[in-house]
């Protein structure tokens, strides 16, 4: 986000849910840092969660280039999938594709399953995806609202974690994104930053449970960020402020 918010020019935009990177404007910067690669996940399988664009999309590039096999788990932005796709395959590894809703247990469940199937083991698992919807009060999010924002913050990642349990060795590492709502709060995100919250307990509680073998389990709290999560929620002025950067 701080990177975009320093152009120039950024037009008013807004899009559909969920939103694709292709479209935005400026695109965001996706691409590893220039580095020499150390080959650090070499033959490493690696499922993320989100990961057709931005946080996601970033991380699977530079796992790629480290050495690492992909696999990407994604709703429905299939253009942006594919394009993140083939930047994975031109660092010569592949990228395998399941499209879906993560909100449901039994697609996760089958996302666990085509994923052995295909690559017979899974080393990494990088829980990403999300959404958000702006509500200036508690009496404006609806039950719906409510369980749709936890089934796909959080559930998913509960549910990915728990199919792929059994395939899981020592050495392995699971990596949940949170948020810095986690910590300070948003007042027009109460669901999502609440689901953000359970993700920090969930990695405490789940790294105490593992420890023992020897699979790792961390959480990352990032800001604001240049996505199509950011084009898809708010609208075209808010964009434009200073107040997306307080979310």
């Amino acid at each position: 986000m701080e990177k975009a918010a320093k152009k120039k020019i950024r037009p008013l935009q807004q899009q559909n849910r969920p939103g694709s990177e292709t479209n935005m404007n400026p695109v965001p910067e996706t691409a590893p840092l220039k580095y020499p690669k150390e080959g650090k996940l070499k033959n490493k399988i690696a499922l993320i969660t989100g990961g057709d664009s931005g946080i996601g999309k970033a991380v699977a590039l530079l796992f790629a280039k480290e050495g690492a096999d992909i696999i990407i788990a994604y709703l429905s932005e299939t253009k942006d999938a594919k394009q993140t796709q083939k930047e994975v395959e031109a660092f010569s590894r592949t990228c395998t594709l399941i499209k879906g809703d993560l909100g449901k247990e039994n697609h996760c469940k089958k996302v666990i399953q085509n994923s052995i199937k295909i690559h017979k083991k899974i080393d990494i698992i990088v829980n990403n995806a999300g959404l958000h919807w702006e509500a200036e009060s508690i009496e404006k999010i609806t039950t719906e609202q409510l369980l749709t924002t936890f089934q796909n913050n959080f559930f998913s990642y509960f549910w990915i974690t728990k199919y792929a349990m059994p395939y899981l060795k020592k050495g392995a590492s699971i990596i949940n994104t949170s948020s810095v709502t986690a910590y300070r709060g948003s007042p027009k995100l109460i669901d999502y930053s609440a689901t953000k919250g359970a993700i920090i307990s969930f990695t405490r509680s789940l790294s105490a449970n593992l420890i023992e073998k020897g699979i790792r389990v961390n959480a990352v709290a990032p800001g604001p960020v240049w996505t199509p999560l950011i084009t898809s929620s708010f609208k075209p002025k808010k964009i434009l402020s200073s107040e997306v950067t307080h979310l």
